[in-house]
């Protein structure tokens, strides 16, 4: 009785030498696992930041460039009330409802804008009236109706006299942008 005592002790440790080293070697795979992951996480955000780093650093020197040239201007927005024209027919009647947004240099081209209004809005709707579906439904086409629509407003507001120590007049109306554009 004696023997199967310890037989059955014997056999009872046994098992926990067997567990003891699978627990460890489990223990030591997860560890291996997290820091591995630890690691490629550490690299990757480490490489963002580079990237934001090297976007900051290029900020910079854009905005040291700006400050030796010339002062940073804030740009001015100006809205105009939307536009409901007839297209020029392909397939049937065809209207556009476009809205748009005028970047200007600096508030006074927002004054002047306003002094032209009906004038400026009498071009804009004969240039976007002129126009089929098929030409202003692509990006280019809308991107080509921008500058028209930019050409035309600073051709009626002016750009004054040139700034000192500039020889050329720069237009006031620095860009036209759609908010809303809608083929129908």
């Amino acid at each position: 009785m004696a023997k199967e005592e310890k037989a059955a002790e014997g056999a009872a440790e046994a098992p926990p030498k067997k567990s003891k080293k699978m627990l460890i070697i489990i223990l030591a795979a997860v560890l291996v696992i997290v820091l591995a992951g630890g690691g490629a996480a550490f690299f990757l955000l480490k490489k963002s930041d580079d990237h934001a780093e090297d976007g900051e650093v290029a900020a910079e020197k854009e905005s040291a460039k700006k400050k030796k040239g010339e002062k940073e201007a804030v740009p001015v927005y100006i809205p105009m009330e939307p536009f409901t024209v007839n297209l020029v027919p392909e397939t049937g009647d065809q209207y556009l409802q476009v809205t748009i947004n005028v970047e200007a240099e600096d508030a006074a081209v927002g004054e002047k804008m306003k002094i032209h209004m009906p004038k400026l809005r009498n071009k804009i709707m004969l240039i976007l009236s002129s126009k089929k579906p098929s030409e202003i439904a692509p990006r280019e086409g809308k991107e080509q109706l921008a500058n028209e629509i930019k050409e035309s407003i600073n051709e009626v507001i002016g750009g004054g006299e040139p700034a000192k120590g500039k020889k050329t007049v720069e237009d006031p109306v620095k860009e036209v942008l759609f908010t809303s554009f809608i083929i129908q």
